[in-house]
């Protein structure tokens, strides 16, 4: 059979999809085709109703299968109602979405099934069944609308990765993506994550799967890893057949989980391959031994997620228990270790005061790690945050059914106050740190803050637009003195300082 693959990517980051990637190899291991198109625009403009119609026809697939994660619902609404009357094969929607939100897209009927978890199994019982002719209601993993009644199956035990074939990364024009993201290419060593953080679908993944297989979370085994030596052949295989890869990214949930595996792979990633590579890691699982290990082999930058500075709001809202000293701890490792820390934060959270939000720019500003990467809150249905942001009366549900990133606009409303002094902190955070550190800018920055902090949102929305250009600027004068700062780069979302990005250029 021929299954073609949408992955609505609209208005975001360019992304790899890892799950659809390794479901290309199951189906084609199996004697299936398989058919990819990620619509984004920063691979191609969106196509039109009729162009995308046409493309439909022209492959003429056997299923169409859409991969969604939730703020590309709406997309994938209208791509869905564009195809409904044309397409007469079944349509399946799978991701992220599909695990928190199936309900909903059924009661859309706009899909004939959906999928929920990993699917790699289920997805190829299901289509290894349409090809023969037989009955799929009983497959696993899945939901269906009959008559007006939804049904949902109860999930199958978590796919051993061992015996999963290569991602097939010539279903798309992977060379394509490299370029797009300036040589950072993404791996995944492992599935699953430890932590039950409130704002993550992790919880929410375990607990379907903990209900429906009626285990322990041990014995779900939620959490596995490729092994070694599959990762090598797999980077191997990049370096073999793809150009330009300047950096390698590993985009599992907690690289650092495991230090025997740590201290196993930088031992064989050494001997293979000198392109740097980036991991993220936890402060709770990282330490000398680690730093050592990723350093010595070529590891670039450690990622964090602290996503607030404020211990109160970590423990009461995200269900992340660190504490601010082991924060700085672990960046200053990563620093000393000759690597380049990277931390990721969130703001606008349900019940964050202004002060909180301070309290996260001291963390960044007293911690001093290499970069760091802000969005605002998105509160991912089926979640705990988004249960508590509900409760809480935040949500604007008209603009959150509408927002395709969370790096510019919050969608939860706190009063006018607080919500244009978020979208202050927001537009231009290297300036609020760099204010509260102790650089020798820091005076300077101080006052620009403050000239922010008093603006109404009438003379705000006259200079917001201006701040990115305007920090370029002031970075630019400040490099030439020799002044370390916070700065704007790479991306409208990230503060870099200038000790990493004026040595890198």
């Amino acid at each position: 059979m021929k299954i073609f693959f949408i992955y609505p990517n609209s208005g975001s980051q360019v992304g790899f999809n890892y799950g659809v990637a390794h479901m290309a190899g199951v189906l084609k291991q199996a004697g299936h085709q398989v058919v990819f198109w990620q619509l984004c625009e920063d691979l191609a403009p969106l196509p039109s109703r009729e162009e995308f119609l046409a493309r439909i026809q022209e492959e003429s697939p056997d299923v169409l299968a859409f991969s969604v994660v939730t703020n590309q619902w709406e997309y994938t609404k209208q791509l869905a109602q564009w195809v409904r009357t044309q397409f007469t094969g079944p349509l399946v929607c799978g991701g992220v979405h599909s695990l928190v939100c199936g309900q909903e897209i059924l009661e859309t009927g706009l899909f004939d099934y959906v999928f929920k978890g990993e699917c790699e199994d289920a997805f190829l019982e299901f289509v290894d069944k349409l090809q023969r002719g037989e009955a799929v209601e009983e497959v696993r993993n899945m939901g269906y609308l009959r008559n007006g009644q939804i049904y949902w199956n109860p999930v199958r035990p978590l796919p051993d990765l061992e015996r999963l074939p290569f991602k097939d990364y010539r279903i798309m024009d992977f060379q394509k993506l490299i370029d797009a993201k300036d040589g950072w290419v993404g791996l995944m060593a492992s599935r699953g994550c430890p932590f039950s953080c409130t704002y993550c679908f992790n919880h929410k993944m375990v607990a379907t799967y903990r209900e429906d297989l009626q285990c322990s979370f041990s014995g779900l085994n939620y959490i596995r890893r490729f092994p070694v030596q599959r990762m090598i052949e797999e980077i191997q295989y990049l370096l073999e057949n793809y150009q330009n890869i300047k950096m390698f990214i590993f985009d599992d949930d907690l690289f650092t989980f495991d230090n025997d595996y740590i201290q196993e792979f930088c031992l064989a990633y050494r001997k293979v391959c000198s392109i740097p590579f980036v991991v993220n890691a936890h402060v709770n699982f990282f330490d000398q031994s680690c730093a050592q290990a990723l350093a010595e082999a070529g590891c670039r930058v450690v990622k964090f997620g602290v996503e607030s500075g404020s211990e109160k709001i970590r423990k009461s809202i995200l269900n992340r228990h660190m504490s601010n000293e082991k924060i700085v701890e672990s960046i200053q490792l990563v620093n000393d270790s000759g690597m380049h820390s990277s931390v990721f934060i969130i703001i606008g959270f349900p019940h964050e005061s202004q002060e909180d939000v301070i309290d996260t720019i001291r963390l960044l500003a007293r911690a001093r790690p290499g970069r760091f990467r802000w969005t605002y809150f998105y509160p991912y249905p089926g979640t705990q945050a988004h249960e508590i942001a509900e409760k809480g009366g935040y949500i604007d549900h008209e603009k959150m059914r509408t927002l395709q990133n969370f790096t510019d606009q919050s969608c939860l409303q706190f009063g006018p106050e607080q919500d244009l002094f978020l979208q202050k902190v927001g537009r231009i955070m290297p300036w609020f740190v760099n204010a509260y550190s102790d650089l020798s800018v820091a005076k300077f920055y101080r006052q620009k803050v403050e000239d922010l902090l008093q603006m109404e949102q009438s003379q705000w929305r006259q200079i917001s637009e201006t701040l990115p250009q305007e920090d370029k600027s002031i970075s630019a004068r400040f490099a030439g003195q020799g002044l370390t700062h916070y700065a704007i780069k790479y991306n409208r979302f990230m503060g870099v300082i200038s000790d990493y990005f004026l040595h890198e250029e």
